[in-house]
């Protein structure tokens, strides 16, 4: 099916006598790179170059290790005009984090000042560099940041490095992307595989962790898209990506386990290693554009009091066999929400893809695991 027409189509920047716009794509392979690659190669007017560390690339190169010299070399023979930078790592220590997201981008950055092609940058940045906001407040991009731990930091510097190179840039702040290929070790994932694994040994009951926490989802089909404008726009600076709406793991798992099929109670573990609380069973919810009554039961209003930052949670839980471990830390708190403004006033861009549907083509790819 044609997709429909964006609300507002930026400028396309073509190449000299209305050539294919070439465009340079650091990071084809990652969970958000593999659907900016398709949307790109969706379009006729785009040439594609996919660099990367992968042996799937067209070029394989390590911005973490590599020289930016080397890469000047590079751009000046193929000559971008866009560099998309959709590489980097969610995971591992200080250190790594910091050679993957900074490094790596100071390299891009470096190249780009050296090369004579002149090339536009679109960085794709993260929530994670706000760190925790007010619950009930929609960040917009002029938020102090004040991220919450090494990932943030991480991915801060590198947009501070791209704000402040002189060159032609944009840094899109991505929050809480969700869809098909949702890696397993992300809060949406997680739940998905232990529902997974419930239905699968026949299980009654499944015991989650960290469901208190409210995140802004975003397709990553929709971030796609956003690249896609970005890439063709003059807009500089940072432009929050999101869906402006942030949503309780609990009602997501509810709605999760309404789309699987699932019969089950839920119940949430809370508060201090081993702790349980109460049956909620499928809470009432919300997904986007529409009320979903999740097997018909009801929320019980003591939920979402008096509870510990979830996403912080590293204890051990009891019967892990029937358990899912809290959520990553990401250092932004109980509650994230997008003010989504600038990139529908910038970009002409708007998320289309509801939450339920995400949380389906989720499901979908955990099924076949079954």
């Amino acid at each position: 099916m044609k997709e429909p027409p964006d609300d507002h189509l930026p400028t396309r920047r073509l190449g000299t006598g209305s050539r294919p716009m070439r465009v340079l794509l650091i990071g084809a392979n990652g969970y958000i790179g593999r659907f900016v690659a398709d949307r790109l190669l969706a379009d006729p007017a785009v040439q594609l170059t996919a660099l990367g560390r992968g042996d799937d690339a067209d070029v394989r190169f390590d911005l973490a290790t590599g020289s930016p010299g080397a890469l000047t070399r590079f751009l000046d023979a193929v000559h971008p005009g866009v560099v998309v930078n959709c590489a980097g790592a969610t995971r591992g220590g200080a250190r790594e984090l910091t050679r993957h997201n900074t490094v790596a981008v100071a390299t891009v950055c470096e190249a780009l000042r050296r090369s004579g092609c002149g090339a536009r940058l679109v960085q794709v940045g993260c929530s994670a560099e706000y760190g925790p906001s007010q619950p009930g407040s929609s960040t917009a991009e002029d938020a102090v940041p004040r991220p919450g731990g090494p990932y943030g930091v991480s991915k801060l510097a590198a947009t501070e490095l791209v704000l402040g190179s002189g060159l032609d840039a944009v840094v899109l702040r991505v929050f809480s992307p969700a869809g098909p290929g949702t890696p397993a070790g992300s809060p949406l994932g997680r739940l998905a595989e232990a529902m997974r694994r419930a239905m699968q040994s026949g299980d009654g009951e499944l015991r989650l962790g960290g469901l208190g926490a409210q995140r802004d989802f975003v397709d990553v089909r929709d971030v796609a898209r956003a690249v896609h404008a970005a890439s063709l726009s003059a807009a500089q600076g940072v432009i929050n990506i999101g869906s402006g709406r942030a949503v309780r793991l609990r009602d997501a798992a509810a709605t999760l386990a309404r789309v699987a099929g699932y019969g089950g109670a839920l119940h949430e573990l809370d508060g201090p290693p081993g702790a349980l609380r109460p049956t909620i069973g499928h809470p009432r919810t919300e997904s986007l554009g529409h009320r979903v009554d999740a097997l018909g039961h009801h929320r019980s209003d003591a939920l979402g009091h008096h509870r510990p930052d979830p996403l912080q949670s590293r204890g051990e839980r009891t019967d892990p066999e029937h358990t899912t471990p809290a959520p990553y830390p990401d250092g932004c708190g109980s509650w994230q929400q997008a003010d989504v403004r600038t990139a529908r006033d910038r970009l002409g861009w708007r998320p289309r893809i509801a939450l339920e549907e995400s949380l389906a083509d989720i499901w979908m790819e955990a099924a076949c695991r079954i």
